[in-house]
């Protein structure tokens, strides 16, 4: 298939490798994304645990606690300046408290339930938009619950741009739910512990690992074992409890909050924009240009 300049845009951003060998890595995999990866990690040209997709769109993140309830949500607008407006600030929280109190399934669903004033939530936000003059849209929310003998770890990051909010389950430490709270804005993990990691996601990595160290001129007889170290470094990556707490070098998550008698439950984590296309400017015709002068 024919290898465009959106696709060379979109590997160079999930790898970080250089533009030629993100169209070579298409070229050989005919325009399979998650091939070309695959390849590049392979050749050893790209990280071993692919980069988060660029942030692109602006607005911000939010989190409300209220009681034993709790919601994050991201909301979206077209510029930063925007997103730092004092009528969008309030439209979030209006948001916020609302979905909170009313506590839909769906976006979708959100769109359709009525403000304390009566208007639907899409009118509400549509009035903002004509006032503030920009596209603003509900992107996602999540709302937790809790006991009286759990925690909310409820954490914004440069003023919104990352929000995190944790579930503490069986300590009452809102201290310690913060600080796995920014540590997960910090350290971006998928999942909380390996038992959440799938077998199939497991060999997967298994098998690139395997490739990368034989493309390394590694002798057959050591790669399994090298493998092995390496899934576990893999694990400390995309697992919570595995990673080292950035608070404390010399402990890992899991024993931090071992000692607060508390188990990491939940987690969600939002970066404002991640996986929202921008506009492209002029990139895909520099790409192109490049592209088709090598």
């Amino acid at each position: 298939m024919a290898i465009t300049a959106q696709m060379v845009k979109e590997l160079r951003e999930k790898t970080g490798a250089g533009m030629m060998d993100c169209k070579k890595a298409l070229t050989q995999t005919d325009g399979d994304m998650e091939a070309a990866v695959d390849f590049l990690r392979e050749k050893g040209l790209a990280s071993a645990a692919k980069k988060a997709d660029r942030i692109a769109a602006e607005g911000t993140t939010f989190v409300l606690t209220e009681g034993n309830e709790a919601i994050i949500l991201e909301v979206n607008a077209e510029t930063d300046f925007v997103a730092k407006n004092e009528a969008f600030q309030t439209l979030v929280n209006e948001l916020a408290e609302h979905l909170l109190a009313t506590k839909p399934a769906t976006v979708e669903e959100a769109l359709e339930t009525n403000m304390p004033n009566g208007s639907k939530v899409a009118d509400h936000i549509s009035n903002a938009i004509s006032k503030i003059g920009e596209k603003i849209t509900l992107r996602r929310f999540e709302i937790m619950t809790k006991t009286d003998s759990d925690a909310f770890g409820p954490y914004l990051h440069m003023g919104g741009r990352i929000g995190v909010l944790v579930l503490l389950t069986g300590s009452s430490d809102e201290a310690a739910a913060k600080d796995v709270a920014m540590h997960i804005a910090a350290m971006n993990p998928k999942y909380i512990s390996r038992d959440e990691v799938s077998e199939e996601e497991v060999e997967h990595e298994r098998k690139v690992l395997t490739e990368q160290a034989l493309n390394e001129g590694k002798p057959e007889n050591i790669v399994a074992k090298m493998v092995e170290g390496r899934l576990g470094k893999y694990f400390e990556d995309i697992c919570l409890l595995d990673q080292t707490f950035v608070k404390n070098s010399d402990q890992k998550v899991r024993d931090y909050v071992k000692s607060t008698g508390g188990t990491v439950a939940q987690f969600v984590r939002y970066a404002v924009g991640e996986g929202i296309e921008k506009r492209q400017d002029n990139f895909a015709e520099e790409v192109m240009s490049q592209v088709k002068g090598n």
